[in-house]
């Protein structure tokens, strides 16, 4: 049974939305502030960038800790500590804005915290609230990362243009912390209610056998390596690399971004459409086909040239099954896995997207220097994602069809 709460949960589910959009908007200060912070600080490009990397290492080694306490005292407690610091990080490098501070303060402070108030506790604790509908939920929650990319980011900007970068900076802080503010008042659970949840969905065994548990589960090890390669083909692929693959292929920066926003326009919506066929279709084939369609973005990407039209293509098709692996296999940890273990879970198969996106972003700027282009970055992104594909099909639907939501119901 999962114990519902004293308030609606699809309001929770909006709460999360608004959290990932605001902490997502925060981790991408950096894209929007960098060029004013080379001419205003000083600070080099290169140097910018590697606060950013300290923060995905900080995402990549704390998601599993993350998720780890999160099923041990709960999301609520731990998305109020995820969204504190990452405000805390930001307000400390808008106040000093020093080198030394922006790497602590950025990179490690708010690192943590992007590791905390992620998706894949965002995940978690949505699968512990809902049994029917939970993709739905899943995939409407996490859709708030991309709202990040094309919503509260602008504001960023409009801020910078405004006013000043620390101002913006500083506004994004102050969101982080009235955000936490109203996540523990809203979710702060009767005693009754916490009971039942500690009974239900809080591990009380020690960390090493549920680490036992999911590393000797075969289960874990294809939705922990599909996920990898899910970052390969994603952040290390695309996130990195699309935009300085459109200047190679002579297209402008402007059209380049507006095809690039479209991309995040569109997984806005098919996060939705992927979290409602989780509840109601084979999610192992879902999950599958997601990454073999997605491969094919690749082959329409290396054969772009300076047409418009193929590069709306990719757009369209990368922009559908980007993000909309999320929803399937959060509700595969959930199945296939157990509630009480599944930040954890969630956590390590989080932190192998970020590794798997770390060594996408380096092996595509390798291949360029070795060959001069980024088609070798192509045919390895679509390799794995066949093969994150097959890997995925190898899992059984452990549903019935009494278990699946029908296709009328709201």
């Amino acid at each position: 049974m999962i114990t519902k709460p004293r308030i609606n949960p699809w309001i929770i589910v909006w709460l999360c939305f608004a959290t990932l959009s605001i902490v997502m908007s925060a981790r991408q200060s950096v894209s929007v502030m960098t060029d004013e912070w080379a001419n205003t600080l000083g600070w080099s490009k290169t140097f910018i960038g590697s606060g950013q990397s300290v923060a995905l290492i900080m995402v990549a080694i704390f998601s599993p800790v993350a998720g780890n306490l999160a099923d041990r005292f709960g999301a609520r407690i731990m998305l109020v500590a995820g969204l504190l610091l990452v405000g805390t990080g930001l307000l400390a490098f808008a106040v000093v804005p020093v080198a030394a501070i922006f790497i602590i303060g950025y990179g490690l402070i708010a690192g943590v915290g992007f590791a905390t108030a992620n998706m894949h506790l965002i995940s978690t604790a949505l699968a512990k609230l809902f049994k029917e509908n939970r993709g739905l939920a899943t995939g409407i929650a996490n859709s708030g990362a991309t709202a990040g990319q094309f919503i509260t980011v602008p504001l960023l900007a409009i801020g910078l243009t405004l006013f000043s970068w620390r101002w913006s900076i500083i506004a994004a802080a102050a969101a982080c912390a009235l955000m936490a503010l109203v996540i523990w008042i809203m979710l702060k659970p009767t005693e009754e209610e916490s009971a039942a949840q500690k009974s239900e969905t809080i591990s009380d065994e020690p960390l090493w056998t549920r680490l036992k548990f999911l590393l000797t589960n075969p289960t874990f090890h294809i939705l922990y390596w599909s996920f990898f390669i899910c970052g390969i083909t994603t952040t290390g692929a695309i996130e990195t690399h699309f935009l300085p693959y459109a200047a190679y292929c002579g297209f402008p920066p402007v059209p380049a971004s507006g095809i690039y926003g479209l991309t995040a326009a569109i997984n806005f919506a098919a996060m939705f459409a992927s979290g409602y066929l989780t509840d109601r279709v084979n999610r192992p084939l879902l999950l599958g086909s997601i990454y073999l369609v997605r491969s094919l973005s690749f082959i329409v990407l290396m054969n772009v040239g300076t047409s418009y039209e193929m590069m709306f293509l990719f757009a369209v098709i990368y922009g559908i099954f980007d993000y909309s692996t999320v929803p399937p296999t959060a509700s595969l940890v959930a199945s296939h896995l157990g509630l009480k273990i599944m930040g954890l879970a969630m956590g390590l198969i989080s932190g192998g997207h970020a590794l798997g996106g770390a060594l996408g972003a380096f092996l595509g700027g390798y291949l360029f220097d070795l060959f001069a282009r980024y088609t070798e970055m192509w045919w390895f992104a679509f390799g794995t994602a066949i093969l994150a594909g097959l890997m995925v099909f190898m899992l059984r639907e452990n549903r019935t069809a009494k278990d699946l939501v029908p296709a009328a119901a709201h």
